[in-house]
């Protein structure tokens, strides 16, 4: 069964550009990932600082394999001091078929 999920964050201003830059070299990252189906981030259209990232992973393994890679783990720690809050919101789906 796949893995999906979506993560919503916030970007503090001044830090637009930066967290952009960031978003795009992760993306490049995840989309070679061996056991990612899809990664798509969006920002709302009614405040670009808001994040919406959707995410779907061939299974649990491909998940943990995702969230083990160093990239991801430098990439949320640089992220940290660019978001307002503790950190992305996760939101886990459950397919309906």
């Amino acid at each position: 069964m796949t893995k999906t999920l979506y993560a919503e964050f916030t970007v503090r201003e001044g830090s637009e550009a930066r967290v952009a830059e960031m978003m795009a070299e992760l993306t490049g990252h995840v989309r070679r990932e061996p056991g990612n189906v899809m990664f798509l981030p969006y920002t709302r259209e009614t405040n670009p600082r808001e994040y919406f990232v959707f995410e779907v992973y061939r299974d649990e393994a491909a998940f943990e394999e995702h969230i083990g890679a160093e990239y991801g783990r430098k990439f949320n720690a640089e992220l940290a001091g660019h978001i307002e809050g503790d950190g992305s919101v996760l939101t886990w789906l459950h397919p309906l078929d």
